[in-house]
């Protein structure tokens, strides 16, 4: 195969498998939400969002805004949104640490806790799955995948870098 017809044959892979996770990924997240509206007998009226504020949390606690902020991706206002709902349905609550009065930090409440081991659950049972696909796969072959992969999100990160660039000098 020509080289440019390979090029195009894996761009048009590419951008097949962009959609199929994109579909993939819905499907997922309304199976979780699914799973944990059952799990909590229908008191949770929680979004995906709450699910991974409540799942940062339980990861790193105690966080503070900022910290869970910056590891989600998500600005302070939105979290502080998120998590004040979060502390009125029991989710979370507020912590201060003894050396640092200050600070407001977050804690999972026993409920909260329930459901991040809920969430654990069901990424380990996909974490499983997506190793048990790529176990098909040669040392060489995960070789190349790495580097397909890396190198893809170097190229992706270098074009959000440009984007913003690109906006500030709009502004």
């Amino acid at each position: 195969m020509e080289k440019a017809t390979a090029v195009q044959y894996v761009y048009d892979l590419l951008i097949k498998i962009n959609h199929q996770l994109e579909q993939h990924q819905q499907r997922e997240s309304m199976f979780i939400l699914q799973e944990i509206h059952e799990h909590f007998d229908g008191i949770a009226t929680l979004n995906f969002t709450d699910v991974h504020v409540i799942d940062c949390i339980g990861r790193h606690e105690p966080i503070n805004v900022t910290a869970l902020a910056d590891r989600i991706e998500l600005s302070k206002g939105t979290v502080s949104k998120v998590s004040t709902k979060l502390i009125k349905e029991g989710w979370i609550r507020r912590a201060q640490l003894n050396d640092n009065k200050k600070e407001i930090y977050f804690r999972l409440t026993p409920l909260g806790k329930k459901l991040f081991l809920v969430h654990e659950r069901l990424h380990v049972k996909v974490q499983h799955q997506l190793i048990q696909f790529l176990s098909r796969y040669s040392s060489e072959e995960l070789e190349v995948m790495k580097r397909l992969l890396s190198d893809g999100i170097g190229f992706l990160e270098a074009a959000e870098w440009q984007d913003k660039s690109l906006e500030s000098k709009d502004m």
